[in-house]
């Protein structure tokens, strides 16, 4: 159930106010250029029942503002500062007034996502230094790292106040590879905004292709077979298996215990080539498709069941080394308090005791039963690893719960292609990816093109929490609780 509500400016802190209270989660905020002059969408969600409200308010075309929201919710706070720098919309009274997205080389005045922006101007000369907080005290020192790395990791920043071994304070500096996605969406057909939703990040390709499917389909008043929708939670669970379990082993890898990592990997092979045998592509790309889903093959579940026994030992093998358990244990605790302030979704928010899943609270198929989401409280780099873990047994569970009963490849029903001005021409679509939550929300012309989309990855949520893990952690522990969280950069910097 999706409703609307128009509002004024002044209404907006007393509506959000109480949709919080409510137990609503502000899951995206989404700024607009419309012929009579900006607006903006806010969505709250809760469930179960499947729950989504939409306050949007129009502003002044002359002066862009509107109050903040950050002492409400600290997803506002960094949606709004993100607004501000892309769109050129004011929240009053914010908190941290400071850039967020747009570097101190990016020409001041100029916002990119507003109609009239043009060309993107030369970058300027920089402004001064980034504001990072310096922690002053004797014996503190700095490290900083990035945004280049020696490893093949996308670029980032992040400096580290440090006494002795120990870090005080981190700061993670992001956006060095904002690539333009919301604006690259806009005048493309439905066709080919689904190449584009599959690339947001790269290790997500089922989740943002299928959060923008069901977008769509919502906007179109399409209707999707049941087994199409089937095929397309099966290869949403596959894709959640494939990269825990190289996250298992890399985590096994930062703590020195290369030889499980080197077997976690070669699961992951097998894995990525079952992909290829279902859909034609490693990263399950072109399986998920506006108005339903494109199968290859079936697979064996007796396949499955060969996998999960093989990963269970890798995993047994781990918990059971000392040195690779004391490592984990204790190490780089994120607080329930923090993860729930923070607004933490996924792996990370499970890890530390909150246990909300979007296929409980926001299903797009029918489960036989809810999916059995594993929840652990202790906060730290092992409920991470353990979270990980059961997730893969749940999702092989559900896997081979979603190929029984379904029809042969050739016998599924040929997608529903998507007919503009069937639907209400706005959309919503909520997945939970192997990340956490992610969120699509998009606007479609009278002749069916793309005007806006608004995808929200979850680690746009979770990367404030990181820092927030690592205080009081020791500087060799970084690559290690780094990895716990595995964030997309690529997912945030839109």
């Amino acid at each position: 159930m999706r409703i609307t509500h128009d509002i004024g400016v002044e209404e907006l802190p007393r509506r959000a106010e109480e949709l919080l209270r409510e137990g609503h989660r502000l899951a995206l905020v989404a700024a607009h250029h419309d012929e009579r002059g900006p607006r903006v969408v806010y969505l709250f969600v809760a469930g179960p029942p499947d729950t989504r409200t939409e306050l949007h308010v129009r502003l002044d075309p002359d002066r862009p503002e509107l109050p903040t929201l950050a002492r409400l919710s600290f997803p506002a706070g960094r949606f709004e500062r993100e607004m501000r720098d892309l769109f050129g919309i004011v929240p009053l009274d914010h908190p941290l007034p400071r850039r967020l997205v747009r570097h101190f080389h990016w020409p001041r005045g100029w916002y990119p996502m507003r109609p009239d922006a043009g060309p993107p101007p030369d970058f300027g000369e920089q402004e001064g230094p980034y504001p990072f907080l310096e922690v002053e005290g004797e014996g503190v020192y700095e490290i900083p790292v990035g945004p280049v790395h020696a490893g093949l990791i996308e670029p980032g920043h992040f400096r580290f106040s440090v006494v002795g071994e120990t870090i005080l304070k981190l700061k993670a500096r992001l956006w060095f590879v904002h690539k333009g996605i919301e604006k690259l969406f806009q005048g493309r057909t439905i066709a080919a905004g689904l190449p584009l939703a599959e690339r947001i990040s790269g290790d997500t390709a089922v989740g943002h292709a299928l959060a923008y499917c069901l977008a769509v389909e919502e906007a179109t008043g399409t209707e999707v077979p049941p087994e199409a929708q089937r095929v397309r939670a099966l290869l949403l669970e596959l894709e959640r298996i494939h990269n825990h379990v190289a996250d298992l082993g890399m985590l096994c890898n930062d703590v020195g215990h290369g030889i499980l990592n080197a077997q976690a990997q070669r699961v992951r092979e097998h894995l990525l080539r079952l992909n290829r045998e279902l859909t034609g592509h490693r990263l399950l790309r072109g399986g998920v498709v506006p108005g339903g889903a494109v199968l290859r093959a079936l697979p064996d579940p007796g396949r499955l069941r060969a996998i999960g026994d093989d990963i269970r030992e890798i995993t047994g093998l781990a918990l059971g080394h000392p040195t690779v358990h004391d490592r984990f244990n204790g190490t780089a605790v994120l607080p329930a308090d923090a993860a729930r302030a923070i607004g933490c979704l996924g792996y990370v928010a499970r890890a530390s005791g909150l246990p909300g899943d979007a296929r409980i609270a926001h299903p797009f198929t029918p489960y036989d039963a809810p999916p059995d989401v594993p929840v652990h409280d202790t906060g730290d780099v092992l409920a991470r690893f353990l979270v990980r873990a059961e997730e893969i047994d749940v999702s092989l569970a559900l896997a081979e719960r979603f190929v029984d009963g379904l029809p042969a490849p050739g016998a599924l029903p040929a997608p529903v292609a998507p007919r503009p001005g069937a639907g209400p021409g706005t959309g919503v679509g909520l997945v939970e990816g192997w990340r956490g939550t992610l969120a699509t929300r998009v606007e479609l012309s009278p002749g069916g093109t793309l005007t806006r989309v608004k995808p929200v990855d979850p680690s746009f949520f979770n990367w404030p929490a990181l820092p927030v893990a690592l205080a009081d952690t020791i500087v060799p522990d970084f690559p290690l609780t780094n990895k716990s969280f595995n964030l997309s950069y690529a997912g945030n910097d839109l």
